[in-house]
Formats: C-alpha cells, sequence, structure tokens
C-alpha cells in the first residue's frame, strides 16, 4: 500500500454524542477477522477500535493519528479518513487485500447521531454498492478491476461427486454455469477458478457437504487464494431459481427450456449466487443479464501451480496500480522502457493495450489458453497481418484505440439511470471515429484473399454494422447537445433544440445583456476602468454585484444608490438597485433553464440508453482488435523479435524450439538473456532431466518451455527463432514451493500436494506438459531421492507426458539407461583450476546434452559472497561427507574382517596374474579368455570369500 502524506481530518463531535457512540459501537455483533467498518460522517469517514488501529498503521504509518473517545477508563481507539482517502483505502482493501467493507452511515441522516445503520457491504467478488464509490466516472482503467464471484456446490450420488457452479461478472452482466464430474482433488474446479479469474467462493456452511469433501475445497480455494464466504444450505435451494433467472435474462422467451436448466446441481448454485448478490432487488438488472455455459474441455487446463510457477499473472495490489514487483526475479530487477518491473509478469509484458476492456480481454486469454487449432491459426495470422504493417499498427493503437472508452462500464451506467450527457458525449466521440477505423483497416496490405477475408469477417463488417445501427445515435447527439460547448468541458443542450428552452435563452441574453450595461454605466459614474479596477461577477452568496479593491473603495463615498455587500480580502463587494434587479431575475430565469435542461437531458439519455445492445456488441470487437494489436506490438518491440510458431493439432509433432528465450527476463535491464534450444522428440527425448549447479538457469529454462507453449496457444508469437509443438491440454508445474505454516503446511507437504495433482490419472495425460522444479529437497536425501526416483519413473513409464525435470539428485540421471525415451541434459558451468589451489566458477546459462559430472553449491555461495572462514569451513565438512561411504565399511564390519578379505581379494588377483602370465599383455581380442581365467580363480576361492562377511558383501552387489 502505497504512503499516504495526508493528515487526518478532524473528528467533529461533542461530549455527549461522543459517549452516547461509544455505548451504542460496543453493542455491535461481532464481525468477521476479514471484515474492516467504517462510518461514514457527512464529508469524511472514521474507525473504530481494532479497525481504527489497522488503518492508523496500513494508511498512515503511525499510531499518532489515533484519537481515544469514551470513558478514559476504557477509551475507543479512533481515526479519520478524508474522502479521497477512503477510497483509496477500499479500493486497495477490496482487490489487493482481499478483504470485506461494511459502511455505516448515521441513522436518520444526521451528522451527530449517536446510532449507525449499515449502508453498504462489499466482498472482492462483489463489488455492486461500492463501486461508484471506489471508480472515478471518467477513469477507464479503473474499470479493470473485474470481480468474478463463483458459487459452488457439490453433491454425491452413487459413489459419483458432482460439481455445479455458477459465476458472475457484474461488468458485463453475464451468469455462468457449469457442472462436470470432479476427482479426489478437486482439480477441475482448481482449472475453472483459473481460467475464469474468480476473487470470491460462495460454499455451503457446515451441513451437506462431506468432510472429507469439505477439507479438499477449502484447500483448492485457499491455494487459488480467493475469499470464501459460507452461506446457509437454505440458500442453495433451486424453488424460485428459473423463475429468477427468466427474469434477469435477456429476450421474451422462456428460458425454461434451455439445457442449463438440466444442470441441477449448478442451478443449486446459481440460486446461491443470485441471493448472495441480490440481484432480484435492483430493477436494472432485469433483462439484462446473458447466461453462458461454461465448458472446461475448450480451454487449455492450468492449476494455480502453474499459474504461479509461469508467472502469468501480477499480484493484486500489483494489477490494482499497474505495476509489478521484481519480487524474486532471476537476473535483473527493473523492466526496460521505465520505472516499475511490470514485465515481471507475462500479462504485464504482453498487456499494451490502449482500453479497458482490452485490458480485461487479454487477462482472460491468458488464463484460457485455446485447445481448438483453427481458432489458434486465426489469432495468428491476424497478429501477423499487423506484425508486417507497423505504421498501421501504431495508427490503431494512436488515433483509434486509445479513444475507445469503455463501452461496458457506460452502458451500466445507462442500465442503472445513472448515466448523463457525458456518457453520451463519449460514445458519440467513440461513434464518429469508427468511419475512419473502417477505411484504415480496408488500407491494411494482405497477402492472400485468406488474409483479406479474416481480416474482414473479424473487424471490418462488425464495425460496419455498428456505424449503420448507431447512424440515428449520432443525429440525435448532434441536433440536440451544443458540442461547442465540450472544449469548455460543458455538457449542455442546444437552447435551438427545444422553442421554450430557447425562450429562457433568450430571456437570459437579455438581462445578461443589461448587467453589461449597467457595469458600463456604473464604471462612467465612478470614474473606474472596467475589468481592471471596476469588476463584475457572479457570487455565490450575493449573486451578480461589483468588486473594487479598498483602495478604490473612496469613490463609493457619498453616493447612496449604491449598497455595500461585504468587504473581503480581495476588495469591498456592492451593488446598485437596476444591477441586484437584474441579479435576481436571471437567477430566476437559470434556475428555470436548468430545470428544463434537465428534463431535456433526461430524455436524451433515455434515447442514448435503446442502443446498449450495439454499444455491447461493438465493445467485444474493440476488445479483440486492442488485444491482437498488443501481441504485434510486443513481438515486434521485443529485443529480438517473436516469430510465428508451427502448432500441430494434440498428440502428433514434437516440441522443437530454436534459440528460446523467457519473454520476461530478456526484456530486464542489465541482462544479456542467453537462449537456448529445445528439442523434445516423442520416443527419444520427451522426458528430459535437468542438472546442474543452484543459480545455473535450470529453472528458468523449465519455465520458459511452460510460458513459451502457453504464448503459442493464446494466440500471440513466441520469443524464439523457430518453434514448433503440439496443443497441450494442460501445462502441470511443481516448482519453488513454500512453506505455508499458518496453514499448517510445510514445505514438502506442499510439494506433495502438487505433485499428486499431477500424478493424478485423470490430470495429466501424454498430451500434457509437465514441469517440475527440485522435487524431494523437504525431507531426507535418501527419503527425497527415492520420492523423486518413483515419481520421475512413473510419469516416464505410465503417463508418458512431455516432461521437463530439474533435479539437484544426480543419481536420477540414471533413469535415462533404464527408459529409452528419458534424456539428460544440464546446464553448463566453467571452472578454472589454478594449478589445484582455487577454483572460480562461469555459470554459462547454456544446456548441453549429458549429466552434469559435480556439484557447485559451495562455489555458488563463494559467488554469493559468503564469509571465507564459512567457505573454508563448508569445503572440510564436505570432503568428510565424501570420505563418509568409505567410512561406512569399517562402521558395518569389523577391522579384522575388512583387513582379512583384503587381502583375500589381493591372494585372488595374484593367483589370477601369475595363471596368464604373459598372456596379460595380449589384445582385447583374448580377453573373453582372460575373463574365464579370473571366474575359474573366483569360484577356487569361493568358500573362503564367502565366509568373510566384507567380501560376501562386495560379491552380492557384485
Amino acid at each position: 500500500m502505497k504512503m499516504y502524506s495526508k493528515e487526518p481530518v478532524a473528528l467533529e463531535i461533542d461530549n455527549q454524542s461522543e459517549l452516547g457512540f461509544c455505548s451504542w459501537f460496543m453493542t455491535l455483533p461481532k464481525k468477521r477477522e476479514d471484515t474492516v467498518r467504517i462510518f461514514e460522517r457527512g464529508d469524511y469517514y472514521t474507525a473504530h477500535g481494532e479497525d481504527a488501529i489497522y488503518i492508523a498503521q496500513q494508511v498512515y504509518r503511525t499510531s499518532s493519528v489515533l484519537k481515544p473517545l469514551g470513558k478514559k477508563s476504557a477509551p475507543l481507539q479512533s481515526v479519520t479518513l478524508s474522502i479521497t482517502l477512503a477510497k483509496e483505502f477500499l479500493r486497495e482493501s477490496l482487490t489487493a487485500k482481499q478483504l470485506r467493507i461494511e459502511i455505516w452511515i448515521p441513522e436518520g441522516g444526521k451528522k451527530s447521531a449517536t446510532k449507525f445503520v449499515l449502508s453498504k457491504q462489499a466482498s472482492p467478488g462483489n463489488l455492486q454498492a461500492v463501486e461508484d464509490l471506489l471508480f472515478s466516472h471518467d477513469s477507464d482503467m479503473d474499470a479493470t478491476v473485474a470481480p468474478i464471484v463463483l458459487a459452488i456446490r457439490v453433491s454425491t450420488a452413487d459413489g459419483i461427486r458432482t460439481v455445479g457452479t455458477a459465476s458472475a461478472d457484474a461488468s458485463i452482466r453475464t451468469i455462468g454455469i457449469a457442472q462436470f464430474a470432479e476427482t479426489d482433488l478437486f482439480s477441475n474446479l482448481e482449472s475453472l477458478i483459473v481460467q475464469m479469474g474468480v476473487k470470491e467462493c460462495i460454499i455451503q456452511a457446515e451441513g451437506k457437504t462431506a468432510d472429507y469433501d469439505r477439507t479438499k475445497l477449502h484447500q483448492v480455494l485457499e491455494r487459488c487464494g480467493v475469499v470464501i464466504t459460507e452461506r446457509k444450505p437454505a440458500e442453495f435451494s433451486t424453488k424460485d431459481v428459473e423463475q429468477d433467472i427468466g427474469r434477469l435474462l435477456k429476450g421474451d422467451e422462456p428460458p425454461v427450456g434451455l439445457p442449463a436448466f438440466d444442470l441441477r446441481v449448478a442451478m443449486s448454485a446459481s440460486a446461491a449466487l443470485i441471493r448472495y448478490l441480490d440481484l432480484m432487488r435492483d430493477a436494472s438488472n432485469f433483462g439484462h443479464y446473458t447466461l453462458t455455459q461454461h465448458d472446461l474441455r475448450q480451454y487449455m487446463r492450468l492449476d494455480a501451480s502453474a499459474v504461479m510457477a509461469l508467472t502469468l499473472l501480477p499480484s493484486p495490489r500489483d494489477s490494482l496500480s499497474m505495476m509489478n514487483s521484481a519480487g524474486g526475479a532471476q537476473p535483473g530487477a527493473t523492466a526496460a522502457g521505465g520505472g516499475s518491473n511490470k514485465n515481471s509478469s507475462l500479462l504485464g509484458l504482453l498487456n499494451r493495450c490502449k482500453t479497458a476492456q482490452g485490458t480485461r480481454l487479454i487477462a482472460q486469454w491468458l488464463k484460457q489458453p485455446l485447445m481448438n487449432l483453427h481458432e489458434i491459426k486465426k489469432r495468428q495470422n491476424l497478429v501477423e497481418l499487423l506484425v508486417d504493417q507497423n505504421s498501421a499498427r501504431r495508427h490503431l493503437q494512436d488515433e483509434f484505440l486509445r479513444y475507445m472508452p469503455d463501452m461496458h462500464r457506460i452502458c451500466k451506467r445507462f442500465h442503472k439511470k445513472a448515466a448523463n450527457l457525458e456518457d453520451v458525449i463519449r460514445v458519440y466521440q467513440a461513434a464518429i471515429k469508427i468511419p475512419d477505423l473502417i477505411e484504415h483497416l480496408e488500407g491494411i496490405e494482405t497477402e492472400s484473399l485468406e488474409q483479406t477475408a479474416l481480416i474482414k469477417e473479424t473487424y471490418i463488417q462488425p464495425f460496419q454494422k455498428f456505424d449503420e445501427n448507431i447512424t440515428k445515435f449520432k443525429e440525435m447527439v448532434e441536433q440536440t447537445i451544443d458540442l461547442d460547448q465540450l472544449q469548455n468541458h460543458q455538457y449542455v443542450i442546444r437552447p435551438e433544440h427545444d422553442p421554450s428552452l430557447q425562450a429562457l435563452a433568450d430571456q437570459l441574453a437579455e438581462h445578461v445583456a443589461a448587467l453589461d450595461d449597467e457595469h458600463r454605466a456604473v464604471g462612467r459614474d465612478l470614474g473606474l476602468e472596467l475589468d481592471k479596477k471596476l469588476h463584475l461577477e457572479n457570487n455565490q452568496t450575493h449573486g451578480y454585484c461589483f468588486r473594487v479593491s479598498k483602495i478604490d473603495s473612496k469613490a463609493l463615498a457619498g453616493k447612496k444608490k449604491y449598497t455595500e455587500l461585504s468587504t473581503q480580502k480581495a476588495g469591498v463587494l456592492f451593488t446598485s438597485e437596476t444591477l441586484k434587479h437584474h441579479s435576481l431575475e436571471y437567477a430566476h430565469i437559470k434556475d428555470q433553464y436548468n430545470r428544463q435542461q434537465s428534463s431535456l437531458v433526461a430524455e436524451v439519455v433515455s434515447i442514448a440508453g435503446t442502443y446498449t445492445v450495439v454499444l455491447e456488441s461493438v465493445d467485444d470487437v474493440i476488445a479483440h482488435l486492442d488485444v491482437i494489436v498488443s501481441f504485434a506490438h510486443v513481438s515486434v518491440n521485443a529485443p529480438s523479435t517473436y516469430i510465428k510458431p508451427v502448432i500441430t493439432e494434440m498428440g502428433t509433432g514434437n516440441l522443437i524450439l530454436k534459440e528460446a528465450r523467457h519473454p520476461c527476463l530478456e526484456v530486464q535491464e542489465d541482462v544479456s538473456f542467453i537462449p537456448n534450444d529445445v528439442e523434445m522428440i516423442r520416443g527419444a527425448s520427451e522426458f528430459q532431466i535437468i542438472t546442474g549447479p543452484n543459480m545455473g538457469g535450470k529453472s528458468t529454462y523449465i519455465r520458459q518451455i511452460g510460458v513459451i507453449a502457453l504464448m503459442a496457444q493464446v494466440g500471440c508469437f513466441v520469443p524464439c527463432t523457430e518453434a514448433e509443438m503440439p496443443i497441450f491440454d494442460c501445462i502441470l508445474a511443481r516448482v519453488g514451493a513454500g512453506d505455508s505454516q499458518l496453514k499448517g503446511v510445510s514445505t514438502f507437504m506442499a510439494e506433495m500436494l502438487e505433485t499428486a495433482t499431477i500424478l493424478k490419472a485423470s490430470t495429466a495425460t501424454q498430451n500434457s506438459l509437465v514441469i517440475i522444479d527440485e522435487l524431494g529437497r523437504g525431507t531426507s536425501t535418501a527419503d527425497g531421492y527415492g520420492i523423486a526416483w518413483a515419481i520421475s519413473d512413473h510419469i516416464a513409464k505410465e503417463i508418458r507426458a512431455l516432461c521437463l525435470f530439474a533435479t539437484h539428485f544426480h543419481e536420477l540421471t540414471k533413469l535415462a539407461h533404464e527408459v529409452e525415451h528419458v534424456k539428460n541434459i544440464h546446464v553448463v558451468a566453467h571452472v578454472s583450476d589454478d594449478h589445484g589451489k582455487t577454483r572460480e566458477i562461469t555459470l554459462l546459462y547454456k544446456v548441453a546434452e549429458g549429466v552434469c559430472d559435480q556439484s557447485f553449491g559451495i562455489h555458488v555461495a563463494q559467488l554469493c559472497n559468503f564469509p571465507q572462514s564459512i567457505v573454508k569451513h563448508a569445503k572440510r565438512k564436505a570432503e568428510e561427507l565424501e570420505d563418509f561411504g568409505n567410512e561406512t565399511d569399517s562402521m558395518l564390519y569389523s577391522k579384522a574382517d575388512v583387513e582379512a578379505g583384503t587381502r583375500l581379494i589381493e591372494e585372488v588377483f595374484r593367483t589370477w596374474a601369475n595363471e596368464n602370465g604373459d598372456q596379460m599383455d595380449l589384445d582385447d581380442d583374448d580377453g573373453e579368455a582372460q575373463f574365464q581365467t579370473l571366474r575359474t580363480c573366483f569360484e577356487k576361492y569361493l568358500p573362503q570369500l564367502d565366509a568373510n562377511p566384507w567380501c560376501k558383501n562386495i560379491i552380492d552387489e557384485l
């Protein structure tokens, strides 16, 4: 949260009201820990008790702003917030902090009231009650915060678990439902939450849901970072849901026959959602919602671990501020191109959209990569068109897209009867640009008829249809609104549009002329120059009056026809009978004019509101164009230009990347990114084990492959010189699990939970991309290695997914000897040798075939400037550990057994050497004969060797 330098406003409350409020405050019911209560007091807000302490710490960063109220023996800590600070605090709390908010207003509306009533409630997924308070009317970028709330119902019958969900996006007024069979790990639900960008989930309170299901459900929701809201089971009743949805949906046809109504578990969730959002209380919702059915199978599946591992999205705080912190990024900390490091997330990097709707759509696309090859290629081809047209692309961004308002937000204001002439004008200003936009799109050069047809179908035809439908709207605006006044930021009706308004305007003009005449007459009478010494101004208190400086006020002496009104710092205000008369008449007629104007404005806004369907349809086209232009912009302006990848159908083709780069890391300052080739061939190298030193680039290498695969299925170009890959049904990741001690989850438990999801038969398939980094670090070396081997063996042999497995267990590389399609690769490090004394490591960040033949842990510690004493101690203990294997023999066997066994083995080899004699120097062709001689010799000594425990153990291992 940003630091605020403003001082808190003064708390205006008398002693009696103070004591009364404190007594009432103590009677309030206990609230949830994640809820903040604030109290509206006219032109400022207050918070009390633990909320006051929290606000003092988070907003003001000091406790000195706290003021005790009530009895000295038990004071109630309080703090004030100006309206501006309150808005900032509420926005931060609901979006970044994911808290709930309650706003209380004085009972009876009196500022000095001692009792308050709950006026508004809001949560991260439900901002409806505070939307107008949080987001300024003229800020489209505020609309990029798109809260999604999801209701969940779990039902089990005949051993089959079914999950029904209902979601609501109030920004575009949609209700989305889904119903699907679920696994023990709720992996389908997790994928749905990620795809939809859910902020808050509604679930049943204890009762219907089984304890096991309830526990697993909570784990998934907490892992996804959503706010959990529990509601009574009765709210999931489907008694009135069909009737309620019927009233909410667009169109006159009864929706009962829709297939969605057969999904009873989803309908149960819909009932709870409608009740929670209280949609039926607001009549502006009726007839404006659409019902959609979400199909998990049409998008690549992503879980919360994959989203985090691939750094797809910025944190909630960074998303709100449109910035991103460096937070653990690998080499480099500041984004290229200025200031903040928003480029450390894929969304921050790719989002060069100029509109709010485009920003929302690009975030949605990244969470919903396509699995339809035809649709992927359509997006790629559109990006390709604009990549090759630099001038056209820049013109689209600078001359058209940046002037397009958020139509969905404006339409919502029309539905709520909260729109005004400014909203009408913003739509008009966008509408008059559409013909030029169409002409510009038609002028883009294409290389084939297919490209021409694609851009015409996707953009030109929808824009032409919009232009036809909006013609009468533009005519209405030009005939009714005074467009000449826009340069003065005034939104008014043209007087000539209405005869009665014109008559009032003429009367106003007459009185203004009379005021000017009186101004000149008084100037001549007093001998004062107009507008320099004698000013005519419209005062808020006195209406039209004259003002002179205190020095020039001497001219009024003895002039009884002038009446002094007040003396101020700026001078003396006075009036005359004539001026007073015309001032009163002007004010009276102006009031009539404003009332008539308001009536006409309401009529114009009402007519404009009938075009919401047209506006909402074109909004989707604008958003689509904005995202495609953004993809093209980023592809061209990357340090090395992105290329169009070759995508093949799922289950076909290999993953081949030439000079692949991590798109976010390569744009960081002070980073010279080293590209690497990737080759994962089915049946030959589909499972790759990556070894090498820490900080050597293993994690970056495997993550960039996941990011590139996702970018390709989103339809974007990718950071390579060549790229070929199949469509993946999901990307599963186990990368860098951390402790969640507050939830009772250790590092090891966290990585086991994530890995269990990968191993589940219904999650990972042979069409998946699996990324695993340093599995098994959270337990003992032996256990960790055993688990890593078992998991990698299962993925390689049973699942057969394309898998990248970075590990610090070098023994794991032996899997390549057992499974033909397992391949060992390593990140290269160069070690200099100064005559055996000092070795220095240079991390090259290049990937090569084979196994890393040594460990570099202590060398990496030296790179991190560890104290020399610590480094020397570490080397000494490492050498002791390397000798541990030799010492093991003496710990397991007696000294006498080891010495006797050693002498016995020496005797065996001496006997073999003597029997062979000169034949020891024979060619390799006689090797078999020598081996037979050795075997005969060992059989002679076998009873003695078996009698010695140490020798017997060696023979058994052989």
